[in-house]
């Protein structure tokens, strides 16, 4: 069998096969059984699905093992075993001539600070599964569907520690972003930071739909692209899930991506092989051609939800460097106790004064780097959405770090130092973290440009030899101090513009070493600043909080023609006064301080909030007044970002779940005093044969935040249940989940028998699948989009 990555090489655009979940319905599949599962007991079902979509023109086929993780098969079958078995059934069918690629969808869990398990649990589990299909004969692995960005990175990380497979990697995007808040751009950067060959989209809506998401990608991508869209939005036609596009109208549509850079085209929910076979007809013949980024971008970072991007044509970042425990006793006094406030407020400043890049440095006398380092890097992930760059020499301490980041960090350093480029290159490779790289080697301290350039080069090819791509690494020009070495300004110069006109290396530097021993620091740092940036500087390392180098740096990228038609220089400096240090171009988003309760709930400071509680009640506050006149208001206001996309879901739990530590600390006073209302109650249960429960869990988290008494009766619920439960508790509301077009069908049933048995209960229904149009076809009082959305229509359902 030829390597899967000739076909990423060669001139044409090859096919992919279609849906699988809705065909294998219709040929037998029970609602709400695990196709996987089913697929052991009818082998022959799956061998003829597979036949029929090679026979229609598919060149790839995918195995039957979306759902094959531990916790999708809950013990139901060997995980190892299953997956094997679904590979080898595709393979048999395949023969030599058509690729096979292994389906790994989501878990169902979240990683750490949004679920329970640690990113080192996840890549465990994909490791067993990605084990059996590679045992099984697959040619690469496909992660696919996925929705949350810190998940699809363990299939990667868990491929690439099994096998030498190429990877495809496609997520599902709805409103811009992705569930956990990953816009399809940041997704892309990381993506290729950790080298996958194929990157993609799939599922969510029609092809239509989907367009708007794959230019979104195509800003950044410099990768084959992928595309699987759907044959339509679903339908409720006559209790049956619809997709409508027909085979015609989906090829159409679907071939207009070769245009963007698409390496493969497929079909996902709905799609058939009559759909593959009229694709393959449309493309047949057409050339690859590979997508042309909009903006030529030298290194990307990214955290899970936001980039920061460096490049020649691009504004220069500020890596802001105040997180460093030189010369801060509080700092030093509170990481010694492993508290973080202080280092917090930090990264506040430096967020509102426009740094790109927090570096987070714990280096001090009796800080256990490998411990503290991870734990500070974890909580700023919850609270700052620009990529962090981790600074120590405990490699360690680096490596922890690694294990616990969503995106693709930056690295502070790699040097020369005996081992540290063996052991960290390839970590950085595996987990795609871009790194600095230190032109130091031994003892001597190069000082001339031909010196460190000398150095430079040795590293690039140790890097090289280890495999590690260029696109992770960023070159410190090494500053040092004018006041002993008149030369060094003019040294870092020059080794900027090699690294930018021969190498084409990003480029950083320490800036306040230059300047050091001499009065007027900060206009010396400046001034070469401005000088560095226009040799091609991309980066440098400063506090951003210096009004006089927000007011360079502002003037600068208008003068290197950066800042198209002045945009941010307008923006940050239309009412400048000298020293003022304007808006740093305009770029920076003032970030809410924490100065009371309602800010607390607003940033999601889940480990401040009860003491701040206490000191209210500790003044004689009551906890009634707390409730209604900060917790609630503040929540609404969650509410309300959530809505206008200025938050996303990792931010709208962190809040739910400060609001509730608030609330759980008042309940038994407002209890004891009598304050608590009669709360409406409301059942929420995924239904029957559905086994996911993310936005579900998410919703009743929202709801009891806004006083609703909530049952949650879990996942796979049958009609029954649901309504004995609701009359048994008289509730005025039912909630129901479905993420399946397969399983959805279900809520009708319990709208049915709601109203059989002449329950006073409203029924809204949500989910991923589920539309306005599906909740009027089935006779449903309200449907909701999103968590925010259920609250609302929840109050309304109850008259409140």
């Amino acid at each position: 069998m030829p390597d899967f990555r000739k076909l990423l090489s060669d001139s044409r655009i090859h096919i992919y096969d279609g849906g699988y979940g809705t065909l294998l319905q219709a040929r037998g599949l029970p609602a709400g059984r695990s196709p996987e599962l089913w697929g052991l007991e009818e082998p022959e079902v799956i061998r003829q699905t597979h036949r029929d979509y090679i026979a229609a023109g598919a060149e790839i086929l995918t195995s039957n093992t979306f759902g094959g993780s531990a916790p999708k098969l809950e013990g139901a079958a060997d995980v190892r075993t299953l997956n094997r078995t679904m590979a080898q059934l595709a393979r048999e069918v395949a023969g030599n001539d058509i690729f096979v690629s292994g389906s790994v969808g989501p878990t169902g869990l979240f990683v750490q600070p949004l679920g329970p398990l640690s990113f080192r649990d996840m890549v465990d589990i994909y490791k067993e599964q990605i084990e059996g299909l590679v045992e099984g004969g697959v040619d690469l692995i496909k992660a696919e569907t996925h929705f949350d960005l810190a998940e699809i990175r363990a299939v990667v990380v868990a491929t690439r520690l099994v096998c030498d497979l190429p990877i495809l990697t496609s997520m599902t995007f709805e409103g811009g972003v992705s569930l956990t808040g990953t816009p399809p751009d940041v997704f892309v950067e990381t993506m290729q930071n950790m080298g996958v060959e194929l990157i993609g989209v799939n599922c969510s809506a029609g092809p239509v739909e989907i367009m708007s998401t794959v230019r979104r990608m195509g800003k950044v991508l410099e990768t084959p692209l992928h595309v699987q869209p759907n044959a339509g939005l679903p339908q409720m036609v006559d209790g049956k899930t619809v997709f409508r596009l027909d085979p015609e109208t989906f090829s159409s549509e679907t071939a207009k991506f070769a245009t963007c850079g698409a390496k493969t085209l497929g079909g996902c929910c709905g799609t058939t092989p009559d759909h593959i076979r009229a694709l393959a007809e449309k493309v047949r013949g057409a050339d690859f051609a590979c997508n042309e980024p909009e903006e030529k971008v030298v290194l990307s970072l990214t955290s899970r939800s936001a980039s920061t991007r460096m490049g020649f044509g691009l504004p220069s970042v500020i890596i802001g460097e105040r997180i460093n425990p030189t010369g801060k006793q509080r700092l030093i006094d509170e990481l010694q106790q492993g508290e973080f406030g202080y280092a917090m407020a930090l990264a506040e400043e430096q967020m509102e004064a426009g740094a790109g890049i927090l570096d987070v440095n714990v280096g001090a006398p009796m800080v256990e780097e490998k411990t503290v380092l991870p734990a500070l890097g974890k909580l700023l992930v919850e609270r700052a959405q620009i990529p962090l760059c981790f600074d120590s020499n405990d490699m360690d301490a680096i490596e922890e770090c690694l294990w616990n980041y969503p995106g693709s960090p930056l690295i502070n350093s790699i040097s020369g130092e005996p081992g540290r480029m063996e052991r960290l290159g390839p970590l950085c490779k595996l987990f795609g973290a871009p790194f600095i790289l230190l032109p130091l080697i031994g003892r001597k301290l190069p000082v001339s440009a031909q010196d460190r350039l000398q150095v430079i080069d040795q590293l690039l090819t140790k890097a090289d030899d280890l495999g590690i791509p260029r696109r992770l690494i960023c070159v410190d020009a090494l500053v040092l101090t004018v006041s002993s070495k008149p030369q060094a300004g003019a040294a870092c110069l020059e080794v900027i513009r090699h690294c930018r006109d021969k190498w084409g290396l990003a480029t950083t530097m320490g800036l306040s070493n230059i300047s050091f021993g001499l009065p007027a620091r900060e206009l010396i740092n400046t001034n070469f600043a401005v000088m560095s940036m226009a040799s091609g500087l991309t980066s440098f390392i400063s506090n951003p909080g210096s009004a006089r180098m927000r007011e360079a740096m502002a003037a600068a990228e208008v003068l290197l023609g950066r800042d198209a038609q002045a945009e941010n220089f307008i923006a940050g400096y239309s009412d400048w006064k000298p020293g003022s240090g304007g808006g740093a171009g305009g770029t920076a988003k003032a970030r809410r301080k924490i100065e009371t309760l309602g800010d607390a709930v607003i940033v999601g400071a889940r480990d401040d909030i009860e003491g701040m509680i206490q000191a209210e009640l500790d003044t004689g506050r009551g906890a009634s007044a707390i409730v209604n006149e900060d917790l609630i208001p503040a929540i609404m206001e969650v509410g309300e970002k959530y809505e206008r996309k200025e938050y996303f879901l990792p931010q709208l739990m962190l809040s739910a779940e400060t609001m509730q530590r608030g609330f759980n600390l008042l309940r038994p006073l407002l209890e004891k005093g009598g304050a608590t209302e009669e709360k409406a109650v409301i059942i929420m249960a995924t239904v029957e044969g559905d086994i996911h429960d993310i936005g579900k869990n998410i919703v009743c988290l929202m709801l009891r935040n806004h006083g609703f008494e909530v049952f949650d009766l879990g996942k796979d619920v049958s009609a029954a249940r649901i309504v004995d439960e609701a009359a048994k508790a008289k509730a005025s509301v039912i909630g129901l989940s479905a993420l399946m077009t397969t399983t959805m069908v279900k809520m009708k049933d319990v709208v049915t028998l709601v109203r059989e048995r002449g329950l006073a209960a409203k029924v809204m229904v949500g989910g991923a699948v589920v539309t306005q149009d599906f909740a009027d076809s089935i006779g449903a009082d309200g449907y909701s989009a999103d968590a925010v959305a259920a609250v609302k229509l929840a109050k309304q359902l109850c008259g409140a």
